[in-house]
């Protein structure tokens, strides 16, 4: 997991016990199998006290870096969002909460991603000297930064993960 990301997780409350204004629910890791959380959600209404309960939701989460999660979502789903937020860490959490759908999210990952840079302006920089060669006389007049937003505007999504992480991907 990338460094600086949380435990990703999910609390589920017991909505029987809930609606007796009672809190009972649990922490679940939700980087498990989807099968291992139902395990866990049936465990803890077990251990209900109110009898018999049976229904559940989700009323927190962490370590989710920004995607969104819903009361009522699928846990599948969630342990999918969970396991892609785990290998690529805060820019997967980013890229949720940018895309709002986890194919879309892979396919500008797979598909689209360029790299890690200090800055926007690096990347022009960088694209700009491996495609075109610049006399000397002009390398001075170049501004970068100008460059950089009209990348911004018209050709890229940037997210920022720290102090000069800036992640680009192409626009499609």
């Amino acid at each position: 997991m990338e460094q600086g990301t949380s435990e990703i997780r999910i609390y589920v409350a017991c909505l029987a016990a809930y609606n007796n204004g009672i809190l009972h629910g649990r922490w679940i890791d939700a980087t498990q199998e989807p099968g291992d959380v139902w395990a866990e959600i049936r465990e803890m209404l077990k251990a209900s006290p109110i009898e018999e309960a049976e229904e559940h939701a989700i009323h927190d989460h962490e370590g989710f870096e920004g995607a969104p999660i819903s009361e009522y979502q699928s846990i599948e789903s969630i342990c999918e969002i969970a396991a892609f937020i785990s290998e690529h860490g805060t820019l997967g959490g980013k890229l949720m909460e940018y895309y709002s759908d986890l194919s879309d999210a892979r396919d500008a990952l797979e598909n689209y991603y360029v790299g890690c840079y200090s800055s926007l302006s690096d990347f022009a920089q960088e694209i700009t000297e491996e495609t075109t060669e610049i006399p000397d006389s002009l390398k001075s007049y170049i501004d970068y930064d100008r460059m950089a937003r009209d990348l911004e505007i018209n050709d890229v999504l940037t997210i920022e993960t720290g102090f000069e992480q800036v992640h680009i991907i192409w626009s499609h």
